[in-house]
């Protein structure tokens, strides 16, 4: 972004060359048309999306702003004869995992989209929304997506080759409770692909992921392969790679033969403990906030110091991430060291479909804050952690609930926050367009709930908090502002002076 300032760069045999002019516009989630020798993406300037063009064979241009949407736009994709594009749409407040739509219109000799039709999720002002990830074509015309109208994102193609704008209809042929997509934080997620005349598909169930592939008679089944975090699926020909890990091999380059189903795991980093040092995640189920099923992953320490362990609450960020079930070094530091630790999958977590999820819905402050509390009071009621040694941690959104469980319950000792949200208040003014909206999902419309959104933030209630803290914040931070550390680090330094 710095080096280059925003500008889109080519590289071929000839060198490299500037396709646009240098700008304070964003550019991203490129794809080329090789067929008219085009980039197409994705134009964020001044608060607002554009899709737009460049020819490869000029330097230095000024883009061709095509379409604007009416907010937000991304996860373009082409058809084979790069006749057809595709992509999906999201309006303010809404995040693209609460409600989104996907888009069609063909493309002219020019360049130029016609025919734009609205072909699945819903519009804004529906009251059952709808969120659609990842759009992609089949060798055969055929077009593919995940959506959550069932409460699960399953895939679901269309019935005929794409030719008529208007007259698309879908089939859900691979019905599950489980994910096929996952919250799109940013652009080029990926958990499906194309093989042939077969979908590569990762599922998530209950936090743990699953490779499958399926015909377009409705069959499947799942590929043999020990790893269980998946992200970044890719297919070429007969091969697919991955980003993979597992409880016990850390996150590395998965490379599979999806005739043979042979596979290779190249891992990133060489992972210096031997795995019987590992501790291995247990689901942990409990009744969380008003009585409802929520997970976490426990470990066991591997090296027991106490006869009744203490315990570490961690927290997600997101808040629609989740707790994975790929080896996590720094969760290993602790169960090392005599400590159990729960990682909390609290609701609002993705993973375990729509419902799970839309817990958190005007709930931000309420539901996380009781899911991490009840983990931890259920564990120590079961004698698997010591209610006089419980610490907190988390970050971003995580540092949030992290800080707010202090406020709200005396169960944890100490707490390790990370460039936590601390001032909702501050935020709805201070936070970054794409974000911009998400408070009225978590809390509710501010002018309406401003004392709802005084309460649940930690700022203004730091005085609740009766246990050492350390902080951490990144001075560059733009989504959670050094400020926001600072003054609640500075009331609790006033406090205990």
């Amino acid at each position: 972004k710095e080096k280059f300032n925003n500008s889109i760069w080519l590289k071929n045999l000839g060198g490299v060359r500037c396709l646009s002019k240098q700008s304070s516009s964003l550019l991203a989630d490129g794809q080329v048309d090789i067929k008219e020798r085009r980039w197409y993406g994705i134009m964020e300037e001044k608060g607002q999306d554009f899709l737009v063009t460049f020819s490869l064979d000029s330097q230095e241009q000024l883009p061709q702003i095509i379409y604007k949407p009416k907010d937000f736009m991304g996860y373009l994709s082409f058809n084979n004869d790069y006749s057809k594009l595709v992509w999906i749409e999201w309006e303010y407040p809404y995040m693209p995992w609460d409600s989104s739509q996907l888009w069609l219109a063909d493309i002219n000799r020019e360049g130029e989209l016609e025919n734009i039709n609205l072909i699945a999720g819903n519009s804004s002002l529906d009251s059952n929304q709808i969120s659609v990830f990842q759009p992609i074509w089949m060798n055969n015309g055929k077009l593919l997506v995940s959506e959550d109208s069932s409460s699960w994102w399953n895939l679901m193609i269309t019935n005929d080759i794409v030719k008529d704008n208007k007259l698309i209809s879908w089939k859900h042929l691979w019905p599950m409770k489980s994910e096929t997509a996952m919250p799109q934080w940013i652009y080029g997620m990926s958990t499906t692909s194309v093989a042939g005349q077969k979908i590569l598909s990762a599922n998530c169930s209950n936090g743990r992921w699953k490779l499958n592939l399926l015909s377009e008679d409705g069959s499947g089944f799942e590929i043999n392969q020990p790893f269980d975090d998946i992200s970044g699926l890719n297919v070429q020909g007969s091969r697919a790679v991955a980003i993979v890990s597992n409880s016990k091999v850390g996150s590395g380059l998965l490379e599979l033969d999806l005739t043979s189903f042979k596979w290779t795991h190249t891992p990133a980093n060489k992972i210096l403990i031997s795995k019987d040092q590992i501790s291995q995640p247990e689901d942990f189920w409990f009744k969380g906030y008003l009585g409802e099923n929520t997970h976490g992953l426990f470990y066991s320490p591997t090296n027991p110091i106490y006869s009744i362990p203490p315990l570490l609450v961690k927290i997600h960020s997101g808040p629609t991430s989740m707790a994975r079930s790929g080896l996590n070094l720094e969760i290993q530091f602790w169960t090392s060291r005599g400590w159990a630790v729960l990682d909390v999958n609290y609701g609002g977590s993705s993973g375990f479909g729509r419902k799970y999820r839309e817990r958190l819905k005007y709930n931000w402050g309420k539901t996380d804050v009781c899911d991490c509390v009840f983990g931890a009071e259920a564990l120590i009621q079961t004698g698997k952690a010591d209610k006089n040694r419980i610490a907190i941690d988390g970050g971003s959104a995580g540092g949030f609930t992290a800080l707010l469980s202090l406020c709200e319950a005396d169960v944890f000792k100490v707490a390790s926050c990370r460039y936590a949200v601390t001032d909702l208040i501050g935020m709805i003014k201070d936070t970054h367009r794409f974000e911009s909206g998400y408070l009225e999902y978590l809390i509710g419309a501010s002018e309406e709930n401003f004392e709802l959104y005084k309460d649940r933030s930690p700022l203004y209630k730091a005085e609740k908090i009766n246990c050492p803290i350390v902080f951490f914040q990144g001075l560059q931070d733009k989504v959670v502002l050094p400020s926001q550390t600072e003054r609640i680090a500075s009331i609790l330094t006033n406090k205990n002076n």
